[in-house]
């Protein structure tokens, strides 16, 4: 005889109801996304600690051991590099690289771009036209022909790397910020805070700027991804982190030369881009919705 519960619902049919409930929660929150992402913290952060070897040195003896999975020895769960560097210690601390670079790239070109965003939008007619017009030219420029051509005249550094990410995104928040200001500016509370006498700064920093908060958020989302393949592509053409400091660019760069008999080299950094890229595009993709109440409707 089936268990009935209140109103006749079986306790089956409870249970199914409670599994569908949990379901619809998980749907609502970015669980894949913030469980790599956090793997990646983890990793960035405990890297000193976590790594299972030195990233930097090495033995020839040992080039070019397998995976463990593929006849290697749990010594090297990922094997080891032309070099004989274990690839899973140089991978962790390759990650403490990504965070840092698209840390600070963010930080400087975040900063800039939200400030000429501001100034654009809230004043308008010829200081617009210009900055549009910079954040225009900006974005025709080739940023990897830049790059080599900087990395030849002063030689590939962190620094050059910095600037160079800093300057590929500034514009991104510099065009969404000021889209978003040109409808805050016309809203009442910025027109009663004019008539009641608050100067311009008080006006874009107390009133405006908040507004346009949950567009930077967005938008530091999505190019923490960008920055991250920027400075592998970097990194690669050897334009980005100079060796021998582990980046998962440059992992790939110096495994292409081995790809049919050590594939693993070049393969293990690039799936942990290719991961952390789609990683932050899906919370991108959250947050956008979340924070945009005609999406959260739908």
């Amino acid at each position: 005889m089936t268990d009935t519960g209140i109103g006749g619902i079986t306790t089956f049919e409870v249970l199914a109801q409670r599994k569908v409930g949990t379901l619809s929660n998980l749907r609502r929150w970015p669980v894949s996304s913030i469980i790599i992402l956090g793997l990646f913290a983890l990793a960035a952060v405990g890297a000193p600690w976590i790594a299972p070897d030195d990233p930097y040195g090495g033995e020839l003896a040992d080039r070019h051991i397998p995976p463990m999975f593929f006849g290697g020895t749990a010594q090297n769960l990922l094997g080891t590099d032309h070099l004989g560097r274990d690839v899973l210690s140089r991978l962790i601390h390759g990650a403490r690289i990504s965070m840092l670079v698209a840390l600070v790239a963010l930080g400087f070109g975040g900063v800039f771009g939200t400030i000429l965003g501001l100034i654009s939008g809230y004043f308008g007619g010829l200081v617009d036209e210009i900055i549009m017009r910079i954040v225009d030219i900006k974005f025709s420029l080739p940023l990897i022909l830049i790059a080599l051509a900087l990395t030849i005249i002063w030689g590939a550094s962190l620094q050059l790397l910095l600037g160079l990410l800093a300057f590929l995104i500034w514009g991104s928040f510099a065009r969404q910020v000021r889209g978003e200001v040109l409808v805050l500016k016309e809203m009442d509370y910025v027109k009663l805070a004019k008539v009641a006498g608050a100067s311009t700064p008080r006006i874009i920093y107390k009133h405006i700027f908040p507004g346009a908060m949950n567009t930077m958020v967005v938008v530091a989302t999505f190019q923490v991804g960008s920055v991250i393949l920027a400075e592998a592509s970097l990194s690669f053409l050897g334009a980005g982190i100079p060796p021998p400091t582990p980046s998962w660019g440059s992992m790939v760069a110096s495994g292409r030369l081995y790809i049919s008999t050590a594939w693993w080299v070049s393969l293990v950094p690039g799936l942990a881009i290719a991961l952390i890229v789609m990683a932050f595009t899906l919370l991108g993709d959250w947050l956008r919705d979340r924070v945009d109440p005609r999406l959260r409707q739908l």
